[in-house]
């Protein structure tokens, strides 16, 4: 049976309220949202263009929306306004379950995987990793090997006042970092 939101925060409390001195469940560290981002930057392959937002919405379970650059750089051949990224901003119940797929199905299917580093957490409590293939994921048809595509993931986890606080609940969520 699938755990609630509110029902995770209540196990993360118990889990942590004495190391970290929590003295209410609101106190607790809580993922506010999950952003998935890819870039299609100068991509001028018509068929990736399609195929990359119906493999993120897949993947995601939500259909991505389009990014457009903000500004012409002449170097990487980007004019203001043309297609940059994909990006997808999962919250609530959509949010645990994606990353309730990430850490128990898709991490453990990379290739050479040994961990996720944890040095990648900014000052607002912000975890940010990149995955180099999105194969790794079971919604992905492995005949589709030429049109492989990254992405970016960043966890937004709100409630903490330091780094030590999110690594503490991410480990507590299931990420696994590099011992």
């Amino acid at each position: 049976m699938f755990k609630t939101v509110s029902q995770k925060q209540k196990e993360v409390f118990e889990e942590l309220k004495d190391k970290f001195n929590y003295k209410n469940v609101n106190s607790v560290p809580k993922i506010e949202k999950i952003v998935v981002s890819t870039g299609v930057g100068s991509t001028l392959d018509k068929v990736k263009l399609k195929l990359v937002p119906e493999k993120l919405a897949l993947i995601t379970g939500q259909k991505p929306r389009e990014i457009k650059a903000k500004k012409s750089i002449a170097q990487f051949k980007v004019r203001e306004g043309n297609l940059s990224a994909y990006k997808v901003t999962l919250r609530g119940e959509k949010a645990y379950g994606f990353l309730d797929k990430l850490v128990n199905i898709a991490l453990p299917r990379t290739r050479d995987f040994r961990g996720l580093s944890s040095e990648s957490v900014d000052e607002m409590g912000n975890y940010t990793f990149g995955i180099k293939e999105n194969t790794i994921f079971p919604e992905t048809t492995d005949e589709e090997l030429r049109n492989v595509f990254g992405m970016s993931v960043t966890i937004v986890v709100s409630n903490t006042n330091s780094k030590e606080e999110t690594l503490a609940f991410l480990e507590f969520v299931g990420m696994p970092f590099k011992k």
